[in-house]
């Protein structure tokens, strides 16, 4: 077995004695420096090396400070995931509850807001803190499935001695995000746990599917209420003249004219009525309408003039662990847009590069491929659609005339954790 990587299945065909004492030897050994009789899984192995860097003491306990009631009831009224809790219950709340486990839902913050399951094992959660109102987070928790999800933004099975703190050996966790589908924003993490005599495999695949279920209800209602500003939008554009787009609070098209169809204009976070600058349109005039915006593209009169309104400056934000951010600012106002890990990866690449990649170098700095050019330039074109104002192509880069600054996190380690980019890795470790 020396030399190999655990396995969660092999590790369930194992005796639960054996397979118990070999992944306390493989914490015992990695944690102290030495190498263990078999590898930890890379996400486990990632994660303790994270909660070292931290300082987090192995031997420490779970309890938080809880939240206060009135503001635990806050955080429930005010989450998207109140709406979609009957979903969520449904799904995996009786499982739990039959397979002597329980089921958390926690806010993007890793706070409990609601758990249900097992009454036997939600007394015992009690005393491991998990419970309405506690963190769950790696820092608060160290490697857990909801902390660990919440840092990776994917779905992620802790099984005993892979947690961090020795006072959750004898647990199991499953956990899986839940994101806004309307922007990809986290609304939190849907985890079952139960006592580690209860672990399996496929447990992690099940909470991973009523996560995605409940996502696939959020936008099913996304999309009656694009409908709904559709049926409002379609006769006013009728009367525009030049070129508009009608969107909802979140930018997704309901209606358009004199444009080519778009899903989805990037809008800042502070948006309202007046003049806009947008990276995807240009300057245009907002107007509101009942449960979105009336966005008209204003005619360019000049080179001058469009040339004051370019944007000026790039800022993109590497410094979180799980959420990634570019802002774009000048003379007519800024904008901020989340970024998905391969754009991340993409923009970090050319923020290092400032005279340009062709697709073919783009491909071998993020895959290590140079043959990839064709994913290449389709996550590209996705790019530019939002980023028109500040990117160039052929070769791509950011415009001569924009400042970029990029921000990094405080351990090189920490940069894009998830990345298998090389010119990311070799960032970290050259």
């Amino acid at each position: 077995m020396k030399n190999t990587q655990l396995d969660m299945g092999r590790l369930a065909a194992m005796d639960t004695a054996r397979a118990t004492r070999l992944l306390h030897r493989v914490r015992e050994e990695t944690l102290a420096g030495r190498t263990p009789p078999i590898a930890p899984r890379p996400v486990i192995d990632a994660s303790w090396r994270r909660m070292v860097r931290l300082g987090l003491d192995p031997d420490q306990g779970t309890s938080t400070v809880l939240l206060h009631r009135d503001e635990l009831e806050e955080r429930r009224r005010t989450t998207l995931l109140a709406e979609v809790m009957q979903t969520l219950t449904g799904g995996l709340a009786g499982i739990a509850d039959a397979s002597l486990q329980i089921m958390v839902v926690t806010d993007e913050h890793g706070r409990v807001l609601w758990r249900q399951g097992n009454s036997r094992v939600l007394r015992r959660a009690n005393g491991i803190c998990l419970e309405e109102g506690a963190a769950w987070t790696e820092r608060t928790t160290g490697t857990n499935a909801v902390g660990t999800a919440l840092a990776l933004g994917r779905a992620v099975q802790v099984h005993s001695a892979e947690h961090y703190l020795l006072t959750l050996h004898n647990w199991t966790c499953a956990a899986a995000p839940v994101r806004d589908p309307r922007d990809r924003r986290l609304l939190g993490i849907l985890d079952v746990s139960g006592p580690a005599s209860t672990f399996h495999p496929a447990m992690l695949a099940l909470v991973d599917s009523v996560a995605q279920l409940a996502e696939a209800e959020m936008r099913e209602r996304h999309r009656r209420s694009v409908e709904r500003l559709r049926a409002v939008a379609a006769p006013i554009l009728c009367r525009v003249g030049g070129r508009a787009v009608a969107v909802d609070a979140y930018g997704w098209t309901a209606a358009v004219t004199g444009l080519a169809p778009v899903d989805r204009v990037p809008l800042p976070k502070s948006f309202r009525a007046g003049r806009v600058w947008l990276p995807s349109l240009g300057t245009c005039a907002v107007e509101p309408l009942p449960g979105g915006w009336l966005l008209r593209v204003e005619e360019e009169t000049g080179t001058g003039a469009a040339d004051a309104e370019a944007p000026q400056r790039v800022v993109l934000d590497l410094s979180r662990p799980r959420r990634w951010t570019v802002s774009v600012s000048g003379p007519a106002g800024g904008w901020q847009q989340e970024l998905s890990p391969r754009h991340a990866e993409l923009l970090y690449v050319l923020a290092l590069h400032r005279d340009g990649r062709t697709a073919a170098e783009l491909a071998e700095d993020v895959f290590g491929d140079r043959t990839r050019t064709v994913t290449v330039r389709a996550e590209m074109s996705r790019v530019r659609r939002t980023l028109a104002g500040v990117l160039a192509h052929r070769p791509y880069r950011f415009r001569e005339e924009v400042a970029v600054e990029v921000l990094r996190p405080e351990s090189p380690a920490d940069l894009l954790p998830h990345s298998t980019a090389p010119a990311v890795r070799g960032g970290v470790t050259g």
